[in-house]
């Protein structure tokens, strides 16, 4: 599956549509982590705050579980699972309802020093 060289960070459950954080992963993937980091700190969309955050976690586990040096990191992999959705009810006219989905993700970032990625 992954080389020794390779660490992974994940935050699950997230509370924002796949499709919309989606759209901020593309934007870092294939970065070096400092390049990434400042993408991500002058994004506007909602989605790039928790991204920065498993982006720095995945950095920090490179850095004490692996003894690696963040200066020298790739982002190798970056992508979004769909978590589960979170079903509520909106009443409308008549008596009827309609459904709302909350959708939620699983934000997935792997790093790598950069003669590997």
């Amino acid at each position: 599956m992954a080389n020794n060289n390779e660490v992974r960070a994940t935050a699950k459950y997230v509370r924002m549509a796949p499709r919309k954080v989606r759209m901020v992963v593309d934007t870092i993937r294939n970065k070096s982590v400092e390049q990434a980091l400042e993408v991500l700190q002058f994004s506007t969309r909602a989605a790039a705050e928790p991204v920065a955050k498993v982006l720095r976690s995945a950095i920090a586990n490179a850095e004490n579980n692996n003894n690696l040096r963040s200066s020298n990191l790739v982002v190798k992999a970056a992508y979004v699972d769909e978590g589960p959705t979170l079903k509520r009810i909106r009443p409308r006219a008549k008596g009827s309802a309609s459904r709302i989905n909350k959708r939620t993700s699983h934000i997935t970032v792997v790093v790598a020093p950069r003669k590997e990625a």
